[in-house]
């Protein structure tokens, strides 16, 4: 039975049946995919400064958004990054996927490193965004997130699977 449904996501209340044979009524939220992605020039890379409403607070974060439909993972990636940096990439890179909380939603994030920056004419911002485009030094990045500065799972999860190699 569905809950709600809005622009982006879709909440719905359902019988679910366990592996172990037990029924269960769940509440799933259905967001839609999204991707991240780590723009990286050199040794820096470029992270947002965001505004972010339910934490009523600025968090550092990879740029990152919501597949549109008909999208795919590679496509919004390219999207976000000129739309939340300004920059375009000449290289973007997979790096795998998480789900961000698979005990209530079915989200999943792509994620991406991007190399060979370029500012692009293409550059939109969302209105409803209040993002600062930040230079980082990569080595830097563990410390941040050590210390609390980067606390986005989906930041900490995509500077893991890029800093690895």
């Amino acid at each position: 039975m569905e809950i709600f449904r809005g622009r982006r996501l879709w909440i719905e209340k359902t019988k679910v049946r366990l592996p172990n044979g037990i029924e269960r009524e769940k509440v799933i939220i259905h967001p839609g995919n999204a991707v991240a992605v780590l723009p990286i020039d050199r040794d820096r890379c470029k992270l947002l400064r965001q505004y972010r409403y339910a934490v009523g607070q600025y968090i550092f974060e990879a740029p990152a958004g919501t597949m549109e439909e008909g999208e795919n993972p590679l496509e919004t990636a390219h999207r976000e990054l000129i739309e939340e940096t300004g920059f375009e990439a000449d290289t973007i890179v997979p790096k795998g996927f998480i789900y961000t909380t698979p005990g209530f939603t079915d989200e999943k994030i792509f994620l991406f490193e991007a190399r060979g920056l370029a500012p692009s004419h293409e550059f939109k911002k969302d209105e409803d965004e209040v993002i600062e485009v930040v230079d980082v030094a990569m080595k830097d990045l563990e410390a941040m997130i050590r210390d609390g500065t980067i606390c986005d799972a989906k930041t900490i999860c995509l500077v893991h699977h890029c800093m690895r190699e």
